[in-house]
Order: C-alpha cells, then structure tokens, then sequence
C-alpha cells in the first residue's frame, strides 16, 4: 500500500510538472568521459542522468541502487526491448523519457539495464 501510494505521489507531481509547462523529467547535462562505452552511458543515465534518475525508484545491485518504488531490476531481469519500451513511453507510475532522452541514450540505458540486472 505504502509502495502504491508513494508511486502515484510522484505520478501526480510528474503530471503536475508537465501540465504546468516544465519538465517532469530531464536530462542532465553531464556527458560521459571520452572512450567510454555504452555501458558506462548506460549506467551514468540510470544513476543520475535523468530528473528523476532511475535509481530514485528501481534497485539495481550492479548501480548500487536500492530505490523500492519500482519494480527491483535484479529480480525482473528484464531483457533491453523492455526496458527501452518503459523508458520510452513510461509504464504504470514511470514517468516517460522517450521526450528528453535521445534514441541513442534509451538504447544505452537498456543495454545497461539488461546486461547488469541479475549479476
């Protein structure tokens, strides 16, 4: 209940935001180091890359992420398609990204996400 209650807390602050005329997500602008590969895009995305970042609501052991509002990555395991789909659109009480991340960043974040999640 307490889990349900916070998500639609945040659900309506993001809707409150965006009707207002901001931005209830966003992107920060910290690029990762040169050389670094999408799995450390993927990670700095998910870590604090985004407004709220990802680790705010999901665990995820290989991000040192403890959030309880989402579903915990390591038991989901979900393949990168999902990911990229829910990061795109949204799902339930995620907010959509699909508006301030490009397609390049989704696609890095869902790489990370699955290859990560589990290990």
């Amino acid at each position: 209940m307490k889990r349900s209650a916070i998500g639609v807390l945040i659900a309506l602050l993001a809707f409150g935001a965006a009707a207002s005329g901001t931005q209830a997500a966003e992107v920060k602008a910290a690029a990762p180091s040169a050389g670094a590969g999408a799995a450390s895009e993927g990670r700095q995305l998910f870590t604090g890359g985004t407004t709220p970042s990802c680790a705010v609501c999901h665990s995820l052991r290989d991000a040192g992420a403890t959030g309880n509002i989402g579903p915990d990555l390591d038991e989901l395991k979900p393949d990168a398609a999902r990911v990229a789909s829910a990061v795109q659109k949204g799902f339930e009480n995620m907010p959509a990204f699909g508006h301030v991340l490009s397609p390049a960043q989704i696609e890095a974040v869902a790489r990370y996400v699955a290859g990560a999640a589990g290990k």
